[in-house]
């Protein structure tokens, strides 16, 4: 059995599923998800709910002995095989983790497909949305899968106001996209429609300086965040900001001739080596 501990938004559950379904399936062994972090976590909610994937909770069995007993489970547990707890070492693809057999409880972020591109057609389809999009995110679905379009994401919120995530993160600048966008009017026509995603629309409106329509992605609450991205996925080409949630809006699109443009520098913090969490089939800008 694999076991995935889920913690973090959506990008990041995304990730860490996707890495232990990919486990799963090369030890053609069931995978199991471990929640429980979120009875005390207040930033983000559990989220692989609107997806239709199937992954039950993790039992007893799956957990390793530490984190039960950390838990405050106390239980003999010399009946069933050990679970190996398997910690994240740095950001860097470690393929031995993807080569990995028997009881592993994967307890990290997992941020390269490396680990799951091998299985990318089964991902595509355990992360098809649960749930009919409403009227009105099903007529922007519909114009973004029907025009030359790009998804921008410009992502700000705790970015900009938590001092250590801007630390550590950084945002894109307003440069960033405009020469992302004039890249691609180059490569694919001045016809562009940019669809733009933000937790900040403000900011957007009054930065951003595109020469082609813009059309602003507004009313989604956090908690339907998933709608979003439903409708970044259905876009042509894709802009993504250092965002795990762009990161998913634009790798759920399967079309092998899609562009998408990626920041070069995905942390502000210089110590964080990122090389792997982009695939080589983007174009870094």
């Amino acid at each position: 059995m694999i076991t995935t501990r889920i913690i973090g938004g959506l990008g990041n559950q995304m990730f860490q599923y996707a890495a232990g379904r990919a486990l799963a399936l090369r030890n053609r062994s069931g995978l199991a998800i471990d929640r429980r972090a979120f009875a005390d976590y207040r930033v983000h909610s559990y989220a692989l709910d609107f997806f239709r994937l199937d992954a039950p909770d993790a039992t007893v069995g799956g957990l390793p002995a530490q984190l039960e007993s950390a838990r405050g489970l106390r239980r003999l547990l010399t009946w069933r095989k050990p679970v190996r707890h398997v910690v994240e070492a740095g950001l860097r693809f470690d393929p031995a983790v993807a080569s990995l057999s028997g009881n592993i409880y994967l307890d990290g972020y997992w941020q390269s497909e490396q680990y799951f591109s091998d299985f990318a057609d089964v991902l595509r389809t355990d992360f098809q949305f649960r749930h009919a999009p409403s009227p009105a995110n099903a007529a922007l679905l519909k114009r973004a899968a029907a025009d030359n379009t790009v998804s921008l994401h410009i992502r700000r919120g705790d970015y900009v106001t938590n001092p250590s995530a801007l630390a550590v993160h950084g945002t894109c600048s307003p440069d960033y996209y405009e020469k992302a966008v004039k890249n691609l009017m180059e490569e694919c026509g001045k016809d562009l429609v940019a669809f733009v995603f933000s937790d900040d629309h403000s900011w957007t409106r009054e930065n951003l300086r595109l020469p082609i329509e813009m059309v602003h992605v507004e009313g989604n609450v956090a908690e339907k965040a998933y709608e979003d991205m439903r409708i970044m996925a259905a876009c042509r080409h894709h802009v993504i900001a250092n965002s795990t949630f762009s990161w998913w809006g634009a790798w759920l699109d399967p079309r092998e001739d899609t562009k998408v443009i990626a920041p070069a520098r995905w942390f502000a913090d210089q110590g964080m080596d990122a090389t792997d969490l982009v695939p080589a089939r983007w174009n870094r800008l």
